[in-house]
């Protein structure tokens, strides 16, 4: 009787005393079985839009000024050159009507691009439009009620939200992963002034085009960029700014934008220009105005540090460029505006960005010195370089193309002098020195002989018609 006991004993403890994997483990909690049925949900909604792309390439694809250690997601298989095998990406049906959003680099200089549906289906596609600055491409593909992805709202987005990336990583089809929005608003100075949603769901090559979720399965993002294979540094395109350029790309076929025609640089972003605007902790600086640009009609200057746009503070270029490609063509704006000491508020108008090869194409050419001299003033004070009244004679002999009356017109700079380090060229038309006009010679010479040593002469210039500033340490 004893022995039984003892069994029973030894039987009843058996469970506890088991391998771990012989036990049956505990069910599902109710939120874990929820949020396990609600991420397999996100694939199930969204898959059937997403497609894989083909695209055979003449030349590979680049994105000019892409910075080191960014890499797109697409997917040249086996090392490969891009012209050798066909490039493989990702996109998703965003209409019924076939229409497909992707990355405009997977598809670059494609000369056959083939889409498979999640279904197996394939088709031939052709481009709609492309537009490299922003790095998007719309396909269409020959058909109707196609299944499609709901586009979400990625300005809703918050940091550490569910983020799931659908795409197909090293070729290996609707590969689906899962991580969280890490960051909103990084700009990786491409793109001209877009910003990036980035993300740890983990993306490599091959996933360029395929899109970011949300929990509701809403696409608010476009992959388009790693840092990196596999190392929790993903970029993708806000689907509010793909939305705009989608639209443009199908309506005109090309993509329109505002500006204001000025070249600038963030205080914050430059050393020296921290040491020469000391009494300004940070704003972005008009280092020149183009030929022709929007605000030529208003009063900003070069040399001007815009410190807010529409009452919004801008600290960087990248910020100033991300505020103004919000705007519409030909609306106002007010820029609050440091300049010489005083802050004021200049209103000005954008207009539509011209193409960027007609604008360098017709922009006038420096001319070289004509042999005929020029009579030249050089003071024992001027920092490096030689200059003369812009006179008829040395405005013809320049190529300069008067944008007022007056000015001091450049004639030479000598290498290594304080005026080559402040960047002045020959040919440049000094018309404003130390926050006075200047006329002639004369007034220049004042200024350069009152400077104080230790500080920095703003010089505003007109070269090759365009306005820029230099600042020059005598």
């Amino acid at each position: 009787m004893k022995l039984l006991i003892a069994g029973a004993a030894l039987l009843a403890t058996l469970p506890s005393i088991l391998p771990a994997q012989q036990v049956a483990p505990p069910a599902p909690q109710g939120a874990l079985r929820q949020m396990n049925d609600s991420f397999a949900g996100v694939f199930e909604k969204v898959a059937p839009a997403v497609v894989v792309i083909e695209s055979k390439s003449s030349s590979p694809a680049s994105i000019p000024g892409l910075p080191q250690g960014l890499e797109f997601f697409l997917q040249s298989p086996d090392g490969q050159p891009a012209e050798a095998r066909p490039n493989v990406g990702t996109g998703f049906l965003f209409r019924p009507d076939g229409h497909i959003l992707t990355n405009f680099h997977v598809v670059e200089n494609g000369d056959d691009i083939s889409v498979k549906l999640h279904d197996g289906r394939k088709f031939r596609a052709t481009v709609v439009g492309g537009d490299a600055r922003s790095d998007l491409a719309v396909l269409k593909i020959e058909g109707d009620h196609f299944p499609v992805a709901e586009l979400g709202d990625s300005d809703a987005v918050r940091v550490g939200e569910f983020a799931f990336a659908i795409g197909t990583p090293m070729e290996l089809p609707y590969t689906f992963t899962v991580g969280v929005v890490s960051a909103k608003g990084r700009n990786l100075q491409i793109g001209g002034g877009y910003e990036f949603i980035q993300t740890d769901a983990s993306i490599n090559p091959g996933n360029s085009g395929g899109p970011l979720c949300d929990i509701e399965g809403r696409v608010v993002g476009i992959n388009a960029l790693i840092s990196g294979s596999n190392r929790g540094l993903g970029f993708s395109i806000p689907i509010n700014t793909a939305k705009n350029i989608a639209g443009q790309l199908m309506d005109k076929g090309r993509v329109v934008r505002p500006w204001l025609g000025i070249g600038i640089a963030g205080i914050e972003e430059s050393a020296y220009l921290q040491r020469m605007f000391p009494g300004v902790p940070k704003g972005v600086v008009v280092s020149s105005i183009e030929e022709g640009a929007p605000v030529e009609a208003s009063d900003l200057q070069a040399g001007d540090v815009i410190l807010k746009v529409d009452g919004t503070e801008v600290a960087m270029a990248s910020d100033l460029q991300h505020e103004i490609l919000s705007k519409k063509i030909g609306q106002q704006v007010q820029l609050d505006v440091w300049r010489a000491g005083r802050t004021a508020r200049i209103s000005v108008v954008t207009g539509e960005q011209p193409d960027p090869l007609v604008r360098v194409s017709t922009k006038p050419q420096r001319q070289r010195p004509a042999k005929a001299p020029v009579p030249q003033v050089q003071q024992p004070s001027t920092p490096g370089f030689t200059y003369g009244d812009a006179t008829k004679e040395a405005l013809k002999e320049f190529g300069i193309r008067r944008q007022g009356g007056g000015g001091v017109v450049v004639s030479k700079v000598e290498e290594g002098s304080p005026a080559a380090v402040a960047g002045l060229e020959a040919g440049d038309l000094i018309t404003e020195a130390g926050g006075r006009p200047v006329l002639g010679h004369k007034d220049l010479e004042e200024v350069l002989n009152s400077a104080a040593p230790d500080r920095g002469i703003l010089l505003l210039l007109e070269r090759a018609g365009n306005r820029t500033f230099a600042i020059l340490k005598p």
